[in-house]
């Protein structure tokens, strides 16, 4: 991608979703950063009904669900939530640069990853 005056590419940041179900057999992340796809950020299992999903967002707030087996339910570890358009909830995630991050007492001792720029999420 070559940079043009008008062009601008906001720094992708490392968001980890896990998730804990012992029976779940399909378990995704849909949400505003996606179109609410419900296959295209599939979790992946890392054993005893642990999952895993490691997806780079550019700075902002999403709002997101876990599709677990095909149903929608929002994320027990989000720690806020919004009443959505179907009588149930959505959880929030919070994406912030980098280089805020890192002025941050919270994200002190918080690994970071080197993000590449892509057009799509």
């Amino acid at each position: 991608m070559i940079d043009t005056p008008g062009s601008v590419c906001p720094q992708l940041v490392p968001v980890f979703f896990e998730f804990t179900h012992p029976t779940a057999s399909t378990v995704s992340v849909a949400g505003t950063f996606n179109s609410w796809h419900p296959t295209s950020k599939s979790m992946q299992r890392a054993g005893h009904g642990h999952w895993l999903k490691e997806a780079f967002l550019p700075p902002g707030s999403y709002e997101y669900c876990l599709v677990v087996d095909d149903q929608y339910m929002p994320d027990p570890l989000a720690e806020e939530t919004v009443a959505n358009a179907f009588g149930g909830r959505n959880s929030i995630v919070r994406v912030v640069s980098l280089q805020a991050a890192n002025h941050s007492d919270v994200a002190r001792d918080i690994p970071v990853k080197a993000a590449t720029c892509f057009n799509r999420i």
